[in-house]
């Protein structure tokens, strides 16, 4: 049994609320209705069986996992059968476990009356605002299914472009962590060891190594102190940019670095362009694709500037000729082919190839610059630890110029 809040109108027009136990929704209606009540709101409790199903649902789902869920759906669509029963066999034979919930609650909104997309929506950490903004125009248009299958291939996309982006940085920064603590090692265990041998002999050290030595002194004396600083600084930041004035800097400094800020641009370009070109496709008004698209684009700086285009498109602009007031976005090759776009009635599919190539270029500036930050670490690891120990190595002949 689960617990149910309500609002209902009596007969007389007066508002009743309170709560009630039912097995399920419908059952809780149907109850309202023998007391001749008609309800006006009917929240589901946090008790039973039911509120631990809603809970389990508001968790996040894997993207594979939604993508894997987005695709069976349409093709259930697709063969014909009614959209309860295909989020039924889902929710029970589906393959991603982990999202059984979230398919089960939507399920159960569905089963009562609500639309697939209000639905979706009640569960915004799985299902984001484009997702629900193309499933309300594929119910509206009649052609859900084909609809799921464009939101399952943007999906797949979005997933092979994160994983390429992650997959660039993960090499220089496995070195650059690699670089730090061999570099730590040495100046905090191995060097120590030597300098005991050196004063030992009584030999009078070289320059370099006197100065290696003294580094190695201050970073055992004041190492620790100085990383509990960096980590307080780094938590003082982390709360400064959370907030708008601090995120929209980092946005504004993040648009003015020589080789990632051309990046980040790049990065938006093609997000924008894809999830505007998939949402025009699937019969959402410009304006309002607009508004969805410009929620991709996390950069502050860039998103306001779409902002503005959005205000030029809804005063009666071109859309072509609005993208143009956002150079840092969208360069002049983009902005002349949406315009031609625009003339030949194909702009949603022409957005959608702009992202394809964007994409693949973008891919291309990730590989060059990966392929130029490799050998500049390496270059960088090597010769910091080629100084400290040439600068250990230096005594020893110094040492056998004493002995002697």
């Amino acid at each position: 049994m689960a617990s149910f809040s309500y609002r209902a109108c009596r007969a007389d027009g007066s508002v009743s609320q309170g709560q009630l136990e039912a097995a399920s929704r419908q059952e809780a209606l149907a109850m309202l209705g023998r007391q001749g009540l008609q309800a006006l709101a009917l929240d589901e409790g946090r008790d039973g069986a039911a509120g631990a199903v809603r809970r389990s649902a508001s968790r996040r789902v894997p993207a594979a996992a939604l993508e894997a869920f987005t695709r069976q759906l349409a093709s259930l669509l697709a063969a014909g059968i009614p959209l309860a029963q295909g989020l039924h066999l889902l929710a029970h034979e589906g393959s991603a476990g982990r999202g059984r919930a979230t398919w089960q609650a939507v399920h159960d909104d569905v089963v009562d009356g609500t639309s697939l997309a209000q639905a979706m929506g009640h569960c915004p950490e799985v299902f984001p605002q484009v997702y629900c903004a193309m499933v309300k125009a594929g119910e509206t248009g009649g052609f859900l299914d084909l609809v799921l299958s464009q939101i399952a291939d943007f999906q797949s996309r979005e997933r092979e472009l994160r994983s390429r982006l992650l997959g660039a940085l993960i090499y220089p920064a496995v070195l650059a962590a690699l670089a730090s603590a061999v570099v730590v090692f040495l100046m905090v265990f191995f060097i120590p060891r030597f300098e005991g041998m050196f004063q030992d002999f009584g030999a009078a050290l070289p320059p370099l190594t006197r100065a290696i030595v003294s580094a190695s002194r201050q970073a055992q004396r004041w190492g620790l102190p100085v990383m509990l600083a960096v980590v307080a600084l780094a938590v003082a930041l982390r709360r400064y940019l959370v907030g708008p004035a601090g995120r929209l800097q980092a946005d504004r400094l993040m648009l003015r670095l020589p080789l990632a800020g051309g990046l980040v641009a790049r990065l938006a370009m093609t997000r924008f362009c894809r999830m505007l070109g998939t949402l025009t496709q699937a019969g959402v008004p410009l304006v309002g694709a607009l508004r969805v698209a410009r929620e991709s684009i996390a950069n502050r700086v860039l998103g306001e500037a779409v902002t503005r285009t959005i205000d030029a498109v809804q005063h009666g602009d071109r859309l072509g000729a609005s993208l143009a007031s956002c150079p840092e976005l969208f360069p002049s090759t983009v902005v002349a082919m949406v315009n031609v776009a625009e003339q030949s009635g194909r702009l949603g599919p022409e957005l959608v190839r702009l992202a394809d190539e964007a994409e693949k270029d973008l891919d291309r500036r990730l590989r060059t610059a990966v392929a130029l930050a490799e050998p500049a670490l390496l270059f960088v690891m090597a010769a910091v630890v080629g100084v400290i120990v040439v600068g250990m190595v230096l005594p020893i002949f110094a040492i056998q110029e004493y002995i002697q």
